[in-house]
């Protein structure tokens, strides 16, 4: 069975973004997990999908020019992740979002299809955010393995990652200290 595994970039405080709704202690949105070589398939929630699509279309379509929603010209790690995520298949778990401009785009409506992904052959799936899909997919057991990276701020206000009145043990896999003061650690969700 292929795993789904989060990789979320949080501040100490368990922060994914501040109250702008946006993680500006962030400098670049490249996949910094080493998910590419091992997923073949990437899952959102619909409330993050329509951000990701245009940030990330805007980056293939223009990859040395400055981003118009960052303001900042992408990083060799975000160019890269553009042309992943151009030829992977994206699913996206919603209710209300229907439409996509990427062909390779699905949409699903509930976990069991969630769970039926997970039981297709391929690849591992990456399960690329945002807060309040990750968090539900956790507490709904679907989640195998989670990849934090752990920014040393505290954010304050803003968006918790782990906002889940459910209690959940999981085991630590690996721990790696950055050189900028950041923390990458990998958990295994029993």
């Amino acid at each position: 069975m292929r795993k789904l595994i989060g990789g979320m970039k949080l501040s100490l405080d368990g922060k994914v973004a501040g109250p702008e709704g946006v993680a500006d202690w962030v400098d670049g949105w490249s996949e910094d997990f080493g998910l590419t070589p091992q997923v073949d398939a990437c899952l959102l929630g619909g409330g993050m999908y329509p951000t990701y699509e245009q940030y990330w279309t805007e980056i293939q379509n223009e990859p040395t020019k400055r981003h118009p929603l960052s303001g900042e010209v992408p990083t060799q790690g975000e160019v890269e992740w553009a042309r992943f995520a151009a030829q992977t298949p994206h699913y996206v778990l919603s209710g209300s979002v229907a439409s996509a401009q990427w062909t390779q785009t699905n949409f699903v409506t509930t976990l069991d299809e969630i769970d039926s992904l997970k039981r297709q052959s391929g690849k591992d799936i990456y399960l690329v955010g945002g807060a309040r899909t990750t968090a539900s997919l956790i507490d709904a057991g679907l989640v195998d393995e989670l990849r934090l990276l752990v920014y040393p701020l505290i954010a304050g206000e803003g968006t918790a990652l782990f906002a889940t009145p459910v209690r959940r043990g999981l085991e630590l896999r690996k721990v790696e200290q950055l050189a900028d003061g950041r923390l990458s650690l990998s958990y295994e969700l029993g």
